[in-house]
C-alpha cells in the first residue's frame, strides 16, 4: 500500500515550490548560470529511513483495522449461515427478528467499514502534508547548497506528471534522500 501524492495537497505544495522558485529566479543576476532540477517525493517518502516507518506504521494501523473488520466479517456469515440452518424450524416471526437483527448488524459493519476508510484517508492525508513540508525543506536545503534556482516535483503516473522528460544529471530525488534523512532522524 503506498501513500500517493494527490489532491489539494500536492497541487499547493507544487504551486509553493514554482512561486518560490520563480521569485528566486528574478532575485539572480542575468549572467548567473540557470539551474534546474527534479525530485520525486513519493520516492523520498518510500526510501528515506523516517518516510519508511511512518509508511510502516501506517501500514501496522490498516492491518489492525483489516483484522477488526475481517472477524466482524466472519461473524457476519456465521450468523448468515446459522440463520439459514434453522429457518426451516423458526416461525415467521422468529426469521423477520433474525432477519432484521442481521441487517442491523450489516449496517453497523458497514458504517465501521467506511468510518475505517475516512480514518485512513485522514491519516494518509496527515502524513502527506507532513512529510511534504518536510522534503520541501530538504529540498532546499540541497537546492541552495548546489546552486539550484528551480526544482520541479517530477509527479508520477499515478498522481499529477509534471516533468514530461528529465535527464538523470538533473534528478536531485538521491541527494534530498540523504539530506531527509540526516534532519529527519
Amino acid at each position: 500500500m503506498g501513500v500517493k501524492w494527490q489532491g489539494a495537497g500536492r497541487r499547493a505544495a507544487v504551486v509553493g515550490v514554482l512561486v518560490a522558485a520563480t521569485l528566486g529566479l528574478f532575485s539572480t543576476s542575468p549572467a548567473a548560470e540557470f539551474k534546474m532540477g527534479v525530485i520525486d517525493p513519493q520516492v523520498v517518502l518510500e526510501k528515506s529511513k523516517a518516510g519508511k516507518r511512518a509508511l510502516d506504521g501506517l501500514r501496522e494501523y490498516v492491518a489492525t483495522r483489516q483484522k477488526l473488520l475481517s472477524r466482524d466479517e466472519e461473524e457476519l456469515r456465521n450468523t448468515e449461515k446459522q440463520i439459514k440452518e434453522q429457518a426451516s424450524k423458526l416461525t415467521d416471526n422468529e426469521k423477520k427478528e433474525k432477519e432484521t437483527s442481521f441487517r442491523a448488524k450489516i449496517q453497523d459493519y458497514q458504517k465501521r467499514a467506511q468510518e475505517f476508510n475516512q480514518e485512513l484517508q485522514g491519516k494518509q492525508k496527515e502524513l502527506v502534508d507532513e512529510y511534504m513540508k518536510k522534503i520541501a525543506v530538504a529540498t532546499q536545503a540541497v537546492a541552495d547548497k548546489a546552486g539550484y534556482q528551480l526544482v520541479l516535483d517530477k509527479g508520477s503516473e499515478q498522481t499529477v506528471k509534471i516533468v514530461i522528460f528529465n535527464k538523470d544529471t538533473i534528478d536531485l530525488t538521491e541527494q534530498v534522500i540523504k539530506e531527509f534523512d540526516r534532519t529527519n532522524k
